[in-house]
Formats: C-alpha cells, structure tokens, sequence
C-alpha cells in the first residue's frame, strides 16, 4: 500500500520500476573457497526531487537469504566463500512503496567441499574405553552427514544440523587405531562427499583383568551340603565389578570380588560363570559342580490308574535311590496330601472311590542326612484322581422323532450318565452288531439304518452301553422307540370307483368318485383331477380310508378321464388308475328326437302323395288349354 494518502496534507509521488538486474561475479560454474559477488541494480522513473527508498530481496532458490534497504539504485551481497550450501537458482525482488518487480534468474554452482577436521579427547585409551571424536567444517553449512572410520572400517554415522559433530566412538581391541572422517551435505546430494579429514592415531591398550573361581569344599558334594563360591579378580584395575552367574542368572554381583554361600541340592548342578566387567571389557571363568542326591525325588503311584466310583483304589509314595553315605532308606519319610491338605503320614492309602475324593494327590518325602543341619524335602508329580461315573441304562431313539416305513433313518444310542468313553453297540437279529465311541461330550453314537417294512420291526432294534470294562454293560430294548417314535406307513395305491359302475350315465343324473387305499397312516390327502384340466377338482384330509367326491346332475362337460392322487405326511403320494366317465342324452331328449323324426316322415310323404294326386289333373287341364 502507499506510504501517504492522496490528500490536501500529502501529495502521493508518481513513480514506476523500469528494470531489476542481478549480475553474478563470478558466474556459472565456481570452486568452493571462491569470493563471490551478487550485485542487484534496479531502475526506477519517478516525479520526486528526492531518491526512493528500494528493498533489496536476494533469494536462493524462492527463499530470502539477505535483505537491504537503501536508497542506492544497488546492492550487494557477498559469499565470501562461497561453499557448495551456496549453490542454487539466485534471483533479486526489488520492493518500492506498493510495487515489486523482479531479475531474471541466474544458476550458481559452487564445485568442492571443505576438507574436515578431526579431534578427539585422548589418544592413550584402554581396551573398551571411549574417547569423544569431534568432526568439523568451520566454513560449510547447511545440514551435514558426518562419517567417521577406524583404520579401514566405518563405526559411526552423525547427522548434525550444524558444521560440527562430536560424538563417542568405542575402541574394543588393543593396538594402533587410526581414525578419521568425512561429510556430506544432506539436501545436495550431487555436491558429493568431501575429502577426508586428517588421521588422528589413538593407541589402545590392552586391559590385563583375569577372574578366578574357587568353590569350597569341592566341585563333587551331596544335596544338603553347604558349597561357597569365591569370584575374584587378580591385581585389579579400578571400576572393576564381578559377577556370580549360572543359566543367564545372576546370583550375586560386587565389586573386585564376592563370596556366595548356598546350601545346594541336585539342581544346582551344573557351570558357574565367574564374569569380570570394566567397561564394555569382559573378562569369564567357568567352574562346574556335580551334586548327588541325598534321595530322589519321590515317585506317587495309584492302582487302578483309572477307577470308577464305589470301586478300591491305593496310593504309594516311594524312592528308589539315596545316598549310602549319608542316610539309611528307613531315614527317608513320607507323607500324603490331597489339594495341599495332609492326608496321611505315611507312603501308602487306600480308599473308595466316590466324588468327594476327587483332587490333586501329591506325596512329599523328607530326611536329614548324617552331618547335615537341615532336611531336605522333595515332592512328587501330582496325580489327578476323578472318579469315573458307571455308565447309564441308555435310550434308543429315533432321529427326529418319526421314521417312514421303507425309507431310511437314524438312530440314536445315549446314556444320560457315565464317564467319557463310552462305546455304544447297535444290536439287532437281521443284522451285524454296529458300534460307536464317543469321547468328547458333544459327539453322538449315530446309527444308520437302510429301511424297515413293517411296524414291529422296531422291536427289534436295542443297543448296550458300556465305559468299565470290570463291569457289565447297560442294554436298551426297543420298547422306548416304540412309545416314543412316530411310525409313519406311507399310502398305497390308490384305486378310483365310480357309481354308477357302468361308467356311463345320463345327462342330469348324479355321479359319485370314490377313491380308496388299502394302508396309509392318517391324516390322508384325498385329491381329485379330470384330464381337461391341470387344476384339481378338489383337495381333502380325513382319517378314512377311503373319501367320495360326487357331482350333481351331471352334463356333456362332464365326461372325459378321471384319477386321484392320495398323499400322508410320508410326503409320498400315489396315482390311481384313470377311469373314463360317459354321458348320455337324457330320456325325454331321446323322446322328442325320435317324435320330431317321426313327423318329418310323415310330412314327406304325405307331400309325396299329393304331387301323385295332382299331377293327372294337371296334365287333363293342359289338354284342354291346348284345343
């Protein structure tokens, strides 16, 4: 906007930019390190008596890098030097008052980038020490990425916002190391890498630490003993810290050296780790102890391994080793416990089964061995004892409830009680025995059978159950399916009677359908059809056997074939054979075709005698016509 208002107080001046020029000095293509000139001039027309100010805006890229104001028609910017963060597409927005206008663009390139240098902290280290290592580039700028290298092999990479790093490098083997480093600018990755910095020589020396274990009283003792572990380090360094390990565990930590007491039982056998760490510098010993058993581990064992409820089961907790030199085997003693609870001091029970000895059994055996303070105790696997329920007397029934004789169908064997498996059998004396095991409590013992014909020969289907092989199995008879199961006969076939039998009948008279099956289990569907027409005459249900359909006076319409079709819930239905229905002409029809048929005789021939009559007169009076 204008800096006064066009107003009686403040005159508005009158101007225009006429050009914006930007010479770069050297241009195109320079090596970093150069001095660099980037002189802007604009030109501008204007009515007043005193110069304008002009807002110099030099951009690298669309982004302000140096900003002026003056009123010189110039301005410059320098890069001295000029490093390859320079490079980029340069251009000079000239702003005066309200106006702007712009130089064309010029590319620069700035090849080359500053050779880094390195420091670091100390150049005498010990093995796994670390030593701080400074990389920089007074000079660059921008976002760089700095590499650093031991000898031939890159260890670390540093991205730093500025053009400096330090950071700490790890030096883990003794000798000679020589370091050094480079960089690359992060948004130009066509500038490339620069060259490297010079090579500082760090000496590392070796760190001599050596651990030492003794175990006292020895490496081979009995469970129950008591075993020290002294982990020690010999002309220690300082910050030294020593660890006492066994299986990736650490039992005791401290420093320079430590002592570890444990009163130790059989699985405490095995390597001990003696580990000393200074640093990142790790130094191990490694003792092994074997220690024997005072007695082992009680085993618990229950007679019938499965067992039914009211049947004898026993327990027994025994030991089959122990140590001579040390005990005796009637030093050893036991104790039984059910769900933690102490059943009885001794290795042996024997009970009933039934539901409330149902728990986890387990046996804990104890001695104290000659010279020792303390008794060591040991427990068996558990054993899990579930009285097994006996079988039930189980129930044969039909699949669905119904069955339709002459069609296939299932059957179905359960008992309601009795413990996972049970093996169901399928009996029957048309029949080879068919059996089913079922072990999980959603399966079914699922018997397939072909057909039947007749109703009683669902008596003769039974099946038997049976999960304890010391006890008899449980039998069903057939008499449960008989009360329980539909039995459905499918219809026989039909056969349609007419009345009158003749099969003939007279228009006006009545006719009666009768159609009748032989077997059939009720209710019947009854339906009646004529060959002139695909619908049915009409549709009934009756328990009967046998059903009428009849017509009142009947018409020639009538005539034609007629069947019916019977149906039950065995969704089986059955045709009958078609008879043919004939309808005569009514009496008084006959009657008034043979009157009338007798007139018209009569009519002809009388007509015939009167032609007789008159023809010789007719022939006489022409005679006389003629004269």
């Amino acid at each position: 906007m204008s800096l006064c208002l066009c107003v009686s107080v403040c005159v508005c001046p009158v101007f225009t930019i006429d050009s914006v020029t930007l010479k770069l000095d050297p241009s195109g293509e320079v090596t970093s390190g150069t001095l660099m000139n980037l002189n802007c001039e604009v030109s501008v027309s204007h009515d007043q008596s005193n110069p304008m100010t002009h807002s110099f805006n030099f951009l690298r890229d669309d982004v302000l890098v140096y900003s002026k104001n003056t009123t010189e028609s110039a301005a410059l910017h320098q890069l001295n030097p000029a490093r390859a963060a320079n490079s980029g597409t340069y251009k000079c927005q000239v702003i005066v008052q309200d106006k702007s206008k712009g130089s064309r663009t010029h590319r620069l390139t700035v090849t080359g980038l500053q050779t880094p240098v390195l420091q670091v902290t100390s150049q005498i280290l010990f093995e796994g020490d670390e030593v701080t290592a400074t990389c920089s580039a007074p000079d660059e700028s921008g976002s760089l990425l700095f590499h650093f290298y031991q000898d031939q092999e890159k260890i670390k990479q540093v991205r730093a916002s500025g053009n400096s790093v330090g950071t700490r490098l790890e030096l883990k083997h003794a000798g000679d190391k020589h370091l050094r480093c480079y960089f690359e600018i992060t948004m130009l990755p066509d500038a490339g890498r620069s060259n490297n910095s010079n090579t500082v020589m760090v000496m590392v020396k070796e760190l001599f630490i050596t651990p030492v274990m003794n175990i006292l009283p020895g490496k081979d003792v009995i469970e129950g003993d008591i075993v020290e572990f002294v982990c020690r380090v010999v002309n220690p360094p300082s910050n030294v810290t020593v660890f006492l390990n066994k299986d990736k565990r650490v039992l005791k930590t401290a420093s320079i050296s430590l002592s570890h007491s444990l009163r130790v039982l059989a699985e405490d056998s095995g390597e001990y780790v003696c580990k000393v760490e200074r640093g990142n510098v790790q130094k191990e010993a490694y003792e092994s102890i074997k220690v024997k058993e005072l007695f082992s581990k009680p085993v618990l064992v229950m007679k019938p391994r499965e067992v039914f409820e009211t049947e004898r089961f026993t327990l027994n907790c025994d030991t089959d080793r122990y140590s001579h030199e040390r005990i005796n085997i009637g030093d050893v003693k036991f104790s039984l416990y059910r769900n933690q609870v102490l059943l009885t001091s001794g290795g042996n029970y024997t009970a009933t089964a039934h539901p409330s000895l149902n728990g986890n059994y387990s046996c804990q055996a104890q001695a104290q061995g000659r010279g020792q303070t303390k008794k060591i105790f040991k427990n068996s696997t558990q054993i899990v004892l579930k009285a097994k329920l006996p079988v039930s007397v189980p129930l044969l029934s039909v699949v669905g409830d119904r069955l339709i004789l002459g069609k296939p169908f299932q059957l179905q064997c359960q008992s309601d009680n009795g413990s996972l498996p049970i093996t169901y059998t399928l009996l029957s004396p048309h029949r080879q025995a068919e059996f089913r095991v079922v072990r999980r409590p959603w399966d079914l013992a699922l018997f397939n059978i072909t057909s039947i014909h007749r109703s009683s020969d669902i008596h003769s289907f039974s099946c038997k159950a049976e999960n304890n092989p010391s006890q008899p199995y449980m039998k069903s008879s057939g008499d449960h399916l008989r009360r329980t199961a539909t039995i459905i006969e499918p219809v026989s076939r039909p056969v349609l009677t007419l009345t009158p039998k003749m099969g003939d009948v007279a228009e006006g008279e009545d006719l009666t359908l009768t159609c009748t099956v032989q077997r059939g289990t009720p209710p019947i569907t009854y339906t009646w059809y004529h060959t002139k027409s695909a619908l049915p005459l009409l549709s009934k249900i009756t328990n009967d056997m046998r059903l009428s359909h009849s017509f009142q006076g009947v018409s020639r319409e009538h005539g034609g074939g007629y069947y019916c079709v019977t149906n039950n819930p065995s969704n089986d239905s059955q045709r009958s054979a078609m008879v043919t229905v004939g309808v005569k002409l009514a009496g008084w029809k006959k009657g008034l075709i043979a009157a009338f048929c007798i007139l018209l005789t009569v009519s002809l021939i009388i007509i015939i005698l009167v032609k007789k009559c008159l023809l010789p007169f007719r022939r006489e009076r022409t005679v006389e016509l003629s004269v």
